[in-house]
């Protein structure tokens, strides 16, 4: 079946408001087609209208391939996607079955039968989000607990990512990059677990996505968390490389696997502080497995407070202190609910300008107060350990000592 038309004529390298004709919704300001939209059209038609056709005149002579102009104005497909419509005869120019290769210039219209959005092109959201820095390229935040980073299994809304995508549409200028687009992770570099707070970055164009993407990769970023663990940690620092993989038999947890499973993974402890029942510790990663600290300290012997996952317990009042030692608090409340980890510090260079940056994430509410009451209850020494790159009293919002 031919596909109906559904019209939308655009100018978009000119500005949105020479959009001529048809639904102009349908084109953002940056002349991109709207993937909300375009689900919302879809939806109100019937199996017998076909697919929504968008037409699109060029006011500039581009000498642009046809796929690569596609892939700029239609963001939620992929380059391979657009090719393979192109190849489907779904795209036409000035009316004629073209190439992806095909050069566009000034004056050529082009004419794309586009097909409904990945399901993973979600609605935005609108959250309390604690944004750090951003600029034309990227976004920094302070993410906060029990919040998940991008869609997943069973978590299709209130991610990181919806809320992202609607401060960059109502408070912001661009939006995430298209990189991840298709799996639902657009702008999405690196990820932390829901219960982990602390210092994230995300891409807002695909060249700052790929650049930072390869310093991750290939360890160049600076990475540092805080964690407060069960027991008294010995030697004060010491490096941990141990191969990590999944768990064979507990879905969605990970553990140390010697076989051809397990992956290379390190991380470098230091101890900050010592408590009677419990050590702050401070956190070097030399690569970024899932769960790699949770299951590295677990594994030595120190699971994370709070992390019920890998051996660490949720912490009450009776954890803290004796009868008596604290008249604000009582045995049964409840002063840690999940695990104690924070990522602390995040450095990299800027993908466009080549800046050194550096950004250090302050303690959210929880983590602070538990560290204040451990040190005013459980304090027994404070370390000076060769390597440490975190002012605890000013993450604490204390004056630095």
């Amino acid at each position: 079946m031919s596909p109906a038309r559904q019209p939308v004529t655009a100018h978009p390298e000119d500005l949105p408001d020479q959009v001529e004709s048809g639904d102009e919704a349908l084109i953002n300001a940056g002349g991109k087609v709207d993937a909300d939209r375009l689900h919302e059209l879809y939806e109100s038609l019937t199996d017998d209208d076909g697919a929504i056709v968008v037409d699109f005149t060029l006011s500039r002579d581009l000498n642009k391939r046809l796929d690569r102009y596609l892939v700029d104005r239609i963001p939620f497909l992929s380059r391979t996607s657009l090719q393979r419509l192109i190849s489907e005869q779904a795209v036409t120019v000035n009316g004629r079955t073209p190439k992806a290769s095909t050069r566009l210039r000034r004056g050529d219209q082009v004419s794309v039968a586009i097909p409904p959005p990945p399901s993973s092109v979600l609605p935005a959201d609108e959250m309390a989000l604690n944004i750090m820095y951003e600029d034309r390229e990227l976004l920094i935040l302070n993410k906060h607990d029990d919040v998940i980073v991008h869609p997943a299994r069973g978590n299709q809304r209130g991610t990181l990512v919806n809320g992202l995508a609607w401060h960059c549409r109502n408070r912001s200028s661009g939006e995430l990059s298209d990189v991840g687009r298709e799996e639902a992770r657009p702008g999405v570099v690196h990820r932390l677990d829901r219960h982990t707070t602390g210092v994230m970055v995300f891409a807002k164009t695909d060249t700052a996505h790929w650049r930072l993407g390869r310093q991750f990769e290939n360890r160049r970023t600076r990475k540092r968390y805080l964690a407060l663990v069960h027991g008294r940690v010995e030697p004060m620092t010491d490096v941990i490389d141990v191969p990590l993989g999944k768990h064979p038999t507990i879905r969605d947890r990970y553990a140390v696997r010697w076989d051809s499973t397990g992956k290379p993974s390190v991380t470098i402890y230091r101890v900050r502080e010592c408590y009677e029942d419990y050590t702050l510790v401070e956190l070097e990663l030399r690569t970024g497995r899932t769960h790699q600290i949770r299951v590295h300290l677990s594994h030595l012997g120190w699971p994370i407070a709070g992390d019920d996952y890998y051996g660490g317990r949720h912490l009450h009042g009776r954890d803290l202190f004796g009868p008596g030692r604290d008249d604000s608090l009582s045995q049964s409340s409840m002063i840690l609910g999940r695990q104690a980890l924070h990522a602390s510090l995040l450095g990299f260079v800027h993908p466009i300008s080549d800046e050194e940056m550096t950004f250090t994430a302050p303690l959210p509410e929880d983590l602070r107060n538990l560290v204040l009451l451990l040190r005013k209850h459980q304090f027994v020494s404070r370390p000076k350990v060769p390597g440490t790159e975190l002012d605890v009293d000013a993450m604490l919002g204390l004056q630095a000592s």
